[in-house]
């Protein structure tokens, strides 16, 4: 097996006992990287940046006790601030920005001792599903390239599986990081609102945006996830809770889980392949003792639309600083300020991030905030208050992560089934809820399929436990 395709935390191993060394780490994935990158458009930026290799290296060889993650190469999704290192959130608009500081999350990564492969493809702005909406083109799936590593978290997807990289971080709003994680075959995970820092995270929709780990197993993203969390002050919606133990995360017993499965979630916007492949899944743990509770969520019917009307709000808000004045694409020979806004805007910007900017400055105008922006946060509640009853009655819901196995390159798909195909991953981003999706077979084609665990809020320990314990009956029932 290459060095590439060893899990994270197996190499994290085998640096810490000295098997392999991180010089050797960083060549293959170097390699891999040259020959897999020019299909799969994984990375806009490759380049080895952080702490010296020499230095951990030296740590390694002294025998000092090192961070799980130091040697480790990680990829960085391209909206998450680089100090020095171009972040362009896959826009034209930020096309040449460097950032003169480090999100919170990359100080962390660099204390730890991770090494940085570089930075990774998205849509633009994160807004969109499948990366085409990339001023720099969109990502191929490496399980078969004709279909698109999926969104906005592509990139990051992308290079754990094809390789590039040991773990990726991705970000999620309404699905970024578990939606490409199953198109991909690999675990992501949307942490609970405010359990990671925003604190550089170039922001689509502030309420509702978390970073994630994207891992090969359940293990690896548990290790990125431990090193990222916790408090942090300069995030005012952090909360001030303790980075998350990986120990402790799977230390629950769950035996006899109560597993929910939310009816709507099944109906006939989910292909058959998925839906059966989900429901064999959720079989799995029946046999190992879980209980396997049907239940419903009516309102979730809603919650597409009370996540396009909030995030695009969110959006036109956010986006306003990008004006040609302050940094940024600034069009050249305009003949007034008003023109240099609307030119600088619209060269800046793509077709998409254009769309979600003109709904949001729609639903926040004059007479129309009430019949759309205060009815979507009124339904927001009504979904956080069900799922509320749901967790007083089982431990986990589980359902699909996506539609479909995946998207076709090329595909004519309109935008509005594009927004609708969202319907599985958004109800735990509007109610804050962590959330993880994790392979759990294939369809006709070899396609990966994804299934969706979605905790209470504090259940970090119960979905990683649950998590681990599949992969494990899943390498059980193979070995039979």
């Amino acid at each position: 097996m290459s060095i590439c395709d060893i899990p994270a935390y197996m190499l994290s191993d085998m640096l810490r006992r000295k098997k392999i060394s991180v010089s050797e780490v960083m060549s293959e994935f170097g390699k891999r990287i040259s020959e897999t990158e020019p299909e799969i458009n994984a990375y806009i930026t490759v380049n080895n940046f952080g702490n010296s290799l020499q230095d951990i290296e030296n740590a390694y060889a002294a025998g000092k006790e090192l961070h799980p993650l130091a040697g480790i190469p990680i990829a960085v999704k391209d909206n998450i601030s680089t100090k020095g290192i171009r972040t362009t959130c896959a826009s034209k608009m930020l096309e040449n920005y460097i950032p003169p500081f480090d999100a919170e999350i990359i100080t962390k990564l660099k204390t730890a001792g991770a090494i940085f492969s570089g930075k990774c493809n998205m849509d633009e702005f994160a807004m969109g599903s499948t990366t085409e909406t990339s001023f720099f083109g969109a990502v191929k799936n490496p399980v078969d390239t004709e279909y698109y590593a999926g969104g906005s978290s592509g990139g990051s997807a992308a290079a754990v599986k094809a390789g590039e990289c040991a773990i990726a971080l991705g970000s999620d709003t309404g699905g970024s990081v578990r939606q490409p994680a199953s198109f991909c075959g690999c675990v992501g995970f949307r942490p609970e609102y405010g359990r990671v820092s925003r604190y550089g995270l170039i922001a689509f929709s502030s309420s509702l945006d978390q970073i994630g780990p994207i891992a090969k197993n359940v293990r690896d993203c548990a290790m990125l996830y431990s090193a990222i969390s916790g408090y942090d002050s300069k995030d005012q919606t952090s909360l001030r809770l303790p980075p998350a133990n990986y120990n402790e995360l799977f230390n629950t017993d769950v035996s006899r889980l109560r597993i929910g499965i939310p009816e709507e979630c099944f109906g006939n916007t989910v292909s058959s392949s998925v839906g059966s492949t989900v429901i064999e899944a959720a079989k799995l743990f029946e046999k190992n003792g879980a209980e396997l509770i049907k239940i419903k969520l009516p309102s979730i019917r809603y919650a597409v639309n009370v996540y396009y009307i909030i995030s695009s709000a969110e959006a036109s808000s956010n986006l306003a600083r990008f004006d040609g004045i302050r940094f940024g694409h600034r069009a050249q020979n305009c003949s007034n300020i008003q023109e240099l806004y609307e030119r600088s805007r619209s060269e800046g910007f793509g077709a998409e991030v254009k769309r979600r900017i003109m709904l949001g400055t729609f639903v926040l105008s004059e007479g129309h905030y009430e019949a759309y922006y205060k009815r979507a946060k009124l339904l927001q509640r009504r979904i956080i208050n069900e799922f509320e009853e749901a967790f007083k009655n089982v431990d986990i819901l589980l359902t699909p992560t996506y539609p479909e196995a995946g998207i076709k390159t090329g595909s004519q798909m309109s935008i509005t089934e594009r927004y609708a195909s969202d319907i599985l991953t958004v109800p735990a981003s509007i109610a804050g809820l962590p959330a993880l999706s994790m392979p759990c077979g294939n369809d006709t084609n070899g396609l990966p399929i994804g299934m969706q665990l979605i905790g209470a809020h504090g259940s970090d320990s119960v979905l990683f436990s649950a998590a681990e314990l599949f992969e494990r009956l899943v390498e059980k029932s193979e070995k039979i």
